[in-house]
């Protein structure tokens, strides 16, 4: 047994060893494999380099000699190899690349003074963009633009051959031809940028301006250079055309005299970058093959993982070693063990045979054995077996006596309970008789319930009648007040019309008053005044018709006065009526309102009656129903207690039968018991 804490002891050792191995084991596997990412990454930006190195020494080239496209190859080349050697030197955070490590210092010190001075010349190319694409440009316009010089001259060199112009004339304009190629020439050299650029240029400038000058002499003459004006009309028209074109030439002069040397510099820039690109290659393979190399640097990592694999292994070989032994062992420890057992449980059986038929007195031996704490529970079980048994004797005699005594009792209880049950149907029977006598109270106050809401519902329509018909004598009451005053406009108006009748009837007596004097004016005038007299008469006549109108007019219109006049009183007098009409009415309303709300009241009143008469039906119905019950229990009851004295028999017989079942235990004599 002391060896057990011992062998969990080592096991606990060896599985501590045996996890630090391999946690120390995937943790250089995990650092050699990212060590083997970052060279990866190394060797890789290592070999961009090289091609980068390649391409800007292709593109420099290439932007030396005037192609637009080269320079941004060239900006990017450049931008393109900066980046990946700032990598190489400080690292890249966005891949967790590390700075390269000091063992290829000699590599990148290399590397880094070839870049630094081939990104000097790159500026220089990079910064003379300009320059060199407007010089090239101008170049090729002098390109195209000098062959058509030459072409003209040598038509102006035809036209004075065939016009037989003197031959010193002749002679210049072949010399303008050889001048033109060299002029051609020079701007070659200049673009070439070699040694002699600078001397081409200075040479271009001389060729351009002697050329302008011979060209300016022969259309306008120049006695001072020797050169005679040209008087061909053909000729003279070729000439002017040159001069057109030398235009161009002569403004191009001072652009490439002062680009040239700025060209010479670019185009030593680009035989520099040239050179260094393979110095550069070389530096590059070199820091490729160094970071190449790293990975044979590590060869303490990798036998490190090869020693804690091992260790790892022997770890869990000597576990299972220990696992084994310490198996062995405890099977031979299990194997005494049991055969100690078996003798114990032997030693037990034959202990408690008695008991098993029966004899409570025996008491098991306890030992030190694993049957000791049984023994001991046996005993303790015995002891309690004893105390029931005799409690059960005990207790079956008690039962005994309380069942003759419960029995007697639920003999008399059945009797009471029948006795109740009689008393209880007669109250039912009455109760019956009071529900129906409720109902038909109930159903009384139901219906005068009814007549009491159609009373007041006719009182309601009968208010309502009284509010309309006051409402209607309100409006005719307005109305008549209406005609009463329109009458008496018409009776004011009537009046007006005789005032204007009055009016016109003393128009028509001056009238007719005119008529006559214009009558006796007339006679007085005898045959000249015959036709005035005869309209006298007719305006005497009509002035009697307007009379006698305004005095028929007159009459009606004092019987229209008279009519108005008694059409008011009337009307005043109706307008009295409908308002003592009116408070007649609303007197009958308010008597109406009186019985719909006495009305009201009492249809409350009999609904409440009602409300209580049901409220009585319906607890009269629960009583009644409860009264049922009580009889249904009454009667449940009766058979409950016959069913009660079967069962006190029952349980006398079951009394009985306990005492014999337990009469077969032997207890210890009453002296030891206690």
């Amino acid at each position: 047994m002391a060896q057990r804490p011992r062998s969990t002891a080592q096991i606990t050792v060896l599985f501590v060893v045996l996890i630090l191995s391999i946690v120390l084991l995937f943790a250089n596997f995990a650092y050699l494999n990212t060590q083997a990412n970052h060279d990866k990454q190394y060797i890789g930006h290592a070999g961009e380099l090289r091609v980068l190195s390649q391409r800007i020494a292709k593109n420099a080239t290439e932007a030396a000699a005037g192609k637009a496209l080269a320079f941004k190859l060239l900006s990017d080349a450049r931008n393109d190899f900066e980046r990946r050697w700032s990598y190489l030197r400080e690292g890249d955070k966005t891949t967790g690349l590390p700075a390269a490590p000091v063992t290829v210092r000699d590599e990148m010190d290399a590397v880094r003074q070839d870049w630094e001075n081939l990104r000097k010349n790159t500026d220089t190319i990079l910064a003379s963009e300009q320059t060199v694409l407007s010089l090239h440009q101008v170049a090729a316009t002098l390109a195209e633009t000098v062959p058509q010089l030459q072409v003209e001259y040598e038509k102006v060199v035809e036209i004075l051959l065939q016009s037989g112009a003197p031959a010193n004339q002749v002679a210049v304009a072949q010399r303008q031809l050889l001048l033109a190629e060299r002029i051609l020439g020079s701007v070659n050299t200049v673009l070439a940028g070699d040694e002699t650029s600078v001397q081409a240029a200075d040479a271009f400038g001389r060729d351009a301006s002697r050329f302008g000058q011979v060209l300016e002499g022969m259309l306008a003459g120049n006695p001072a250079i020797q050169v005679t004006r040209v008087e061909d009309a053909d000729a003279r028209a070729r000439l002017a055309e040159i001069a057109e074109l030398f235009q161009f030439v002569s403004g191009s002069v001072d652009e490439i005299l002062e680009t040239s040397p700025e060209l010479f510099r670019v185009r030593e820039a680009a035989g520099n970058i040239f050179s260094l690109s393979q110095t550069l290659l070389d530096e590059a393979s070199h820091l490729a093959n160094g970071f190449e190399n790293l990975a044979g640097g590590r060869t303490l990592d990798t036998v490190g993982g090869y020693v804690l694999g091992l260790l790892a292994l022997a770890s869990i070989i000597l576990i299972g070693l220990v696992m084994v032994r310490a198996t062995h062992r405890q099977l031979r420890e299990t194997a005494e063990k049991n055969e100690r057992n078996q003798q114990a449980i032997m030693r037990l059986l034959d202990e408690i045979e008695e008991l098993a038929d029966g004899d409570l007195t025996v008491t098991v031996s306890v030992t030190e054995d694993f049957t000791g704490a049984i023994a001991d529970s046996i005993n303790y079980s015995v002891d309690q077996l004893r105390d029931l048994v005799a409690t059960i004797n005990h207790s079956a005699e008690q039962v005994a006596a309380a069942v003759q005594d419960t029995q007697n009792t639920a003999r008399q209880l059945a009797k009471a309970s029948e006795h109740q049950a009689e008393q209880i149907s007669e109250a039912s029977e009455a109760v019956g008789d009071m529900v129906e006598s409720i109902d038909r109270v109930s159903a009384h106050a139901y219906e005068s319930a009814k007549v009491a809401e159609r009373s007041v519902a006719i009182a309601n329509k009968g208010n309502e009648v009284v509010h309309n018909t006051i409402h209607g004598m309100d409006n005719i009451r307005e109305q008549i007040q209406d005609t009463a005053k329109r009458i008496k406009r018409l009776g004011e108006s009537s009046q007006e019309i005789g005032d204007i009748v009055s009016l016109i009837d003393d128009i028509a007596e001056q009238t007719n008053i005119l008529a006559l004097n214009a009558a006796i004016q007339a006679s007085l005038a005898g045959e000249a005044g015959r036709g005035f007299a005869v309209v006298a008469d007719e305006v005497q006549r009509l002035a009697e018709r307007s009379s006698s109108a305004t005095r028929q007019i007159e009459a009606l219109v004092r019987t229209i006065q008279v009519d108005t006049n008694e059409a008011v009183i009337s009307m005043e007098q109706t307008t009295a009526e409908v308002v003592r009409g009116a408070r007649l009415a609303q007197d009958a309303g308010v008597a109406l309102a009186e019985i719909e709300g006495v009305s009201q009241t009492m249809a409350e009143l009999i609904h409440s009656i009602s409300d209580a008469a049901q409220l009585q039906t319906s607890s009269a119905g629960q009583i009644s129903h409860t009264m049922a019950v009580i009889q249904q229990i009454t009667a449940q009851t009766s058979a409950g207690s016959g069913a009660t004295a079967d069962s006190i028999r029952h349980l006398a017989r079951m009394a009985s039968e306990m005492r014999r079942s337990v009469s077969g235990f032997t207890l210890p004599k009453p002296v030891e018991r206690s």
